[in-house]
């Protein structure tokens, strides 16, 4: 059987000679991505036996992955990327108008322009940024260390400790001056991000995790993707860190078909009315490790809740968010200009243990969102579309498995099944378990701006007031 070698994560500018690329050994290929100063136009993955490639085939490659994407950027419309809904209810938009992408005059220069204006915006409106983190030390080193890099800086830095009694976290945030040290004893990321955004005086609030490091233009794209007033919510790309391990490499497999694509896609009413009847697809606008609210979001729905996210469910506090903002006829924004790069869980166990976590999160999230609204696609997509998919997925898993293993290859670079199905079953039974929780203890509009509903009795330990909130 052949082992798994791996993937060079590789960042080329096509503004500048787009190089050879030779072959490598104790490489199985490279992850490409392509960008035109701070502005990332697209991906390709190349396995080792493609390699090597001349430049003027590299060159040709890339403009026919880039070329939507300066489409949509330059040209507005006809470029558009789909929204992820059935293909009968996709929003019309003119026709691809090749020509006119063909008359664009030096459309890189263009290109690069927004990300420089972006980078030079004035302080306002102010960006206070969120980090939460559980015994994580040398994570979170390495992610406030990127922080530095940024330009412009956040205005505040906000490190929420979910573990405060081990005592490794506080050593870490001392030795960085401009982070704001909260402790969260209890435990749960939605508890923790509560947590932060009551201590937050910017007009937006962005999050990110400790295993992430940033783009050094990210608070500039975040900034420039609220430039439309009726956007409360931007998320943005998440580029893998590395793909140094089988687990690593099926992580980012499974990630490529989550729809983040290059283009800017905006999700607002006619989105979540057309996908209401068969469950709206929340998780398709993003993630949490990159994501950022206007303050007043909180205010106009309520915080995260906490009920879901890890240290609860699982997963999906972001995206139950999300859904709650579109429900009520917000819209968000998918800004793929903000970018940042996660460093994938390495090993099996902990990707199997994030793939229980993801179902389980989903699954309760689903039933949460139907108790709050009564729409009958989150039943829909619970009962039916997910068993059915781990029913596909079961078969190709077996199908590929085989394949594989005839093919001498082995069966190493599969996604986990059972952890997905256990986490399923698990998501049901928590919550039965748990629907008559309030989703938080605080009251809906106790927000950024109200901070005063908190006791807070030192700087590093705020004690919230007992305030009881039926659940809405």
């Amino acid at each position: 059987m052949k082992r798994f070698l791996p993937w060079k994560v590789l960042h080329l500018s096509i503004s500048d000679h787009v190089p050879d690329l030779s072959a490598e050994d104790g490489i199985g290929g490279l992850f490409v991505v392509f960008w035109c100063d701070a502005v990332p136009l697209g991906q390709a993955m190349i396995p080792a036996p493609m390699l090597p490639i001349a430049s003027a085939q590299l060159a040709a490659t890339a403009a026919s992955i880039i070329a939507p994407v300066i489409g949509d950027r330059l040209l507005h419309t006809g470029f558009e990327a789909p929204l992820p809904v059935p293909p009968r209810k996709q929003p019309r938009h003119p026709p691809v108008d090749l020509k006119r992408l063909l008359d664009l005059d030096r459309p890189l220069e263009s290109l690069s322009r927004p990300a420089s204006l972006a980078a030079a915006a004035p302080a306002d409106p102010s960006v206070s940024l969120v980090i939460c983190t559980r015994n994580r030390p040398g994570h979170l080193a390495k992610c406030l260390r990127s922080l530095r890099g940024l330009s412009p800086q956040p205005s505040e830095i906000i490190v929420v400790d979910n573990d405060p009694s081990s005592g490794v976290t506080r050593p870490v945030t001392d030795d960085f001056h401009e982070v704001t040290y909260v402790a969260e004893p209890r435990r749960g990321l939605s508890a923790a991000r509560n947590a932060g955004i009551l201590r937050c005086r910017g007009a937006i609030i962005a999050f990110t995790d400790d295993d992430v490091i940033v783009h050094p233009g990210w608070i500039g794209a975040i900034r420039a993707a609220f430039c439309d007033s009726d956007v409360i919510a931007v998320t943005g790309l998440v580029l893998p860190a590395e793909l140094a391990t089988p687990a690593q490499f099926v992580f980012q497999d499974g990630a490529a078909g989550a729809g983040w694509e290059y283009r800017q896609v905006d999700f607002g009413r006619s989105f979540f009315e057309s996908m209401k009847g068969l469950g709206v697809l929340v998780w398709r606008l993003g993630a949490g490790a990159n994501m950022a609210f206007r303050c007043e979001a909180f205010e106009r729905v309520g915080l995260f809740d906490e009920r879901l996210g890890a240290g609860s469910s699982g997963c999906s506090e972001d995206s139950e968010l999300w859904y709650r903002l579109l429900a009520e006829g917000q819209r968000c924004r998918y800004a793929p200009t903000a970018v940042v790069f996660h460093y994938h869980r390495e090993d099996w166990a902990g990707l199997r243990d994030q793939l229980y976590s993801y179902t389980r999160g989903h699954v309760a999230a689903l039933l949460f969102q139907f108790d709050r609204y009564g729409h009958w696609g989150n039943v829909y997509r619970a009962f039916v579309v997910l068993p059915w998919h781990l029913v596909r997925l079961a078969y190709r898993s077996g199908t590929s498995w085989l394949g594989a293993r005839l093919s001498g290859h082995g069966g190493e670079l599969l996604q986990p099944l059972v952890p997905q199905l256990l986490g399923a079953v698990a998501g049901y039974g928590y919550y039965v378990r748990h629907r008559r929780r309030p989703p938080t203890p605080l009251s809906r509009g106790t927000t950024c701006t109200h901070a005063h509903a908190w006791n807070i009795d030192n700087e590093d330990n705020p004690q919230k007031s007992p305030v009881h909130v039926p659940e809405p």
